[in-house]
């Protein structure tokens, strides 16, 4: 989805990488190691579907192994090639660094079209697929963790983690070789809106800062602010559904595959994702006005632009007419290189995809953790934290009632403050936590060093600082 004087995506990643690594005083041989992807292998199998053969290529890249087990989601999609799965492991490796998850960077896709099969059809390629990746150890708990990704979801990673059990049948920690899995099946709360809510707190975090807003030209809070997302799947969907429903955001435009619809005093989401799940998109729709040319929608005016689908949507040819002030990353590399330098000019501020969608791979990583641990989170303190504040309570209501003044807590605090927090509510703060955390490192890099101009920069100078530090801990 580029010009021809734009570069690929894994250019526009790599060019990413040099415009930072010139700034750092890094050996050439080390800034090159960095660089490069370690391995891609490529995959090549037979599934015998509707009465005939058909031949599946699938990919599995491992970019850095200077942290393991390395870690990425596999997407299913026609468009995957060898050169986009590169350039997505690469940006998980720096992803990895900036949320401080102890992982490498990796990634996987199949050249299929999910759409085009039936569900026992789909789960005999997974299957296969998964055979393929396991005999190699590229699915592996202490070496190679795939997640889900565009095409895939819950469903996939729970076929795969199952082939993995059938192939290593004595691994204790099999359920740790995939993260994405349904909670029933070892997986976590929270994980399937881990990564729009990390959007959420990603733009929390952004306008906790004045001075971060200012250079947006933006003030106040969320509340009220214009959104336009591109792209209402898994991510952009629990984006929209939190900052309407949670921060007062105004949703004023969704762009989907057969065009867009608009509303400037906000679309209701939920109703929107039951009109795309009955009708295949957002045409139709009685909430919002529909725009045929879904594209032209990138360049309206609101607050706040969320690209949430496929790399390279804003490139040269539209990065000019962009009107958005600030965008925030929720897809990989849906701003090309060469759009970057025209934004960047024009003022907006970016806030970079490794950062704004890591939200998927941290929860990922609490994920991992509690497989290995073989534990819920919250299982062993909730009601003994419970225990703890119902004592505060008593006492509080013990010492109103020996009192001349009368008071009492409302009932509704006192839920509040009694309820022990559960799995989800600490998958919620992890995450929330992390998200801060990164953004203070980037935020930091971006605002004393005078030669750092943007939020991207300052995410890869922290992000390859980290991994030059594990590389040159083992003696590179």
């Amino acid at each position: 989805m580029h010009t021809a004087n734009e570069p690929s995506f894994r250019q526009s990643v790599d060019m990413m990488f040099n415009r930072a690594a010139s700034m750092m005083e890094l050996p050439p041989g080390l800034k090159e190691k960095i660089r490069v992807c370690n391995a891609t292998y490529t995959v090549r199998f037979g599934v015998r579907l509707r009465g005939e053969l058909h031949t599946f290529t699938g990919y599995r890249s491992v970019h850095s192994e200077h942290m393991e087990p390395v870690k990425g989601g596999i997407r299913y999609a026609m468009a995957v090639n060898q050169d986009e799965v590169e350039a997505l492991a690469a940006l998980m490796t720096f992803k990895c660094a900036l949320v401080e998850a102890p992982f490498g960077g990796s990634k996987g896709g199949l050249c299929v079209d999910p759409r085009a099969w039936e569900p026992h059809e789909l789960e005999q390629i997974t299957r296969r697929f998964a055979y393929e990746l396991i005999k190699r150890d590229l699915i592996h708990p202490a070496q190679n963790v795939p997640a889900p990704d565009m095409g895939t979801g819950e469903r996939e990673m729970a076929w795969i983690a199952d082939q993995f059990r059938r192939m290593n049948t004595t691994d204790i920690n099999s359920a740790a070789c995939v993260t994405g899995k349904p909670p029933h099946a070892g997986g976590i709360q929270g994980r399937t809106e881990a990564t729009g809510r990390g959007v959420q707190y990603a733009l929390q975090e952004f306008f906790r800062h004045a001075e971060d807003m200012k250079k947006a030209g933006l003030d106040g809070s969320l509340e009220g602010k214009r959104v336009i997302v591109q792209g209402l799947g898994n991510v952009g969907y629990h984006a929209a559904k939190f900052l309407s429903e949670e921060d007062g955001a105004l949703v004023t435009g969704v762009i989907e595959r057969d065009g867009a619809t608009i509303n400037e005093q906000g679309l209701n989401i939920e109703l929107l994702k039951l009109h795309i799940a009955e009708t295949g998109g957002v045409r139709g729709f009685e909430g919002g006005a529909f725009v045929e040319n879904g594209a032209e929608v990138l360049e309206y005016s609101c607050d706040i632009l969320v690209p949430a689908a496929l790399e390279g949507v804003i490139n040269m040819t539209n990065a000019a007419r962009i009107k958005a002030p600030l965008i925030i990353e929720a897809a990989n590399g849906p701003v090309t290189a060469g759009a970057d330098e025209i934004l960047r000019k024009a003022g907006c501020v970016i806030i970079p995809d490794m950062y704004a969608n890591a939200g998927g791979v941290t929860v990922s990583y609490f994920e991992w953790v509690k497989n290995l641990s073989h534990i819920r989170f919250g299982r062993m303190q909730r009601r003994q934290e419970e225990a703890r504040h119902l004592i505060l309570v008593n006492e509080l209501e013990r010492l109103s009632a020996s009192t001349d003044v009368k008071w009492t807590l409302s009932d509704d605090f006192k839920a509040k403050y009694l309820r022990g927090a559960g799995e989800l509510e600490l998958v919620r703060s992890g995450l929330d936590d992390t998200m801060r955390g990164a953004y203070q490192a980037m935020r930091e890099v971006w605002h004393q060093r005078q030669d750092v101009e943007d939020l991207r920069v300052a995410a890869y100078l922290v992000s390859i600082g980290r991994v030059a530090h594990a590389y040159q801990s083992k003696g590179l």
